[in-house]
């Protein structure tokens, strides 16, 4: 798959960056936010559907579309979590 990058998509260099963009989303603004990046998730329609429904509440689609696009961007990008700051290793040495 080649990757075709827009100036509207933010650069990644760790896990935490991807967490920290997710995290404030709410559910128009995930779909919104998501579509540069072309992510195999459950189709939009498909999760209104059950929300309408009721077979599962917003929080939860929500939570779950945020941890599957996590993981994908992590796969992606060859990401890893973020080192401890150096400040915390030296306190620990003591």
């Amino acid at each position: 798959m080649q990757l075709c990058y827009s100036p509207s998509m933010k650069e990644f260099r760790f896990i935490d960056d991807v967490e920290d963009w997710l995290e404030p989303m709410d559910y128009s603004g995930f779909w919104y936010a998501i579509a540069p990046y072309n992510l195999e998730l459950q189709p939009r329609d498909h999760c209104d559907d059950q929300i309408a429904s009721g077979v599962v509440d917003l929080d939860t689609v929500l939570d779950v579309l945020k941890s599957m696009a996590r993981m994908e961007l992590t796969q992606r990008h060859g990401l890893h979590w973020r080192l401890p700051t150096p400040w915390l290793k030296l306190v620990e040495e003591h």
